[in-house]
């Protein structure tokens, strides 16, 4: 997911986007467990979408994001 696209998102959508990618990140590190993952960055790319999503939410909570609603 593009950082402009994580912008543009309102604080009860970045909230269940972050809990979405909570759940498949842990059917990814399940699947690299039983040795069924395919593609190993897959991790590394679900960890860094959710940082983003923490660090927008974050901001929303120290008030330097406005919600557009």
């Amino acid at each position: 997911m593009k950082k402009l696209e994580l912008i543009e998102m309102t604080k009860p959508e970045l909230e269940t986007r972050l809990q979405d990618d909570m759940d498949a990140l842990q059917n990814l590190r399940f699947q690299k467990a039983l040795q069924q993952l395919e593609d190993p960055l897959q991790v590394r790319y679900m960890k860094r979408e959710i940082a983003q999503i923490k660090t927008v939410l974050h901001e929303y909570e120290l008030g330097l994001r406005q919600d557009k609603e």
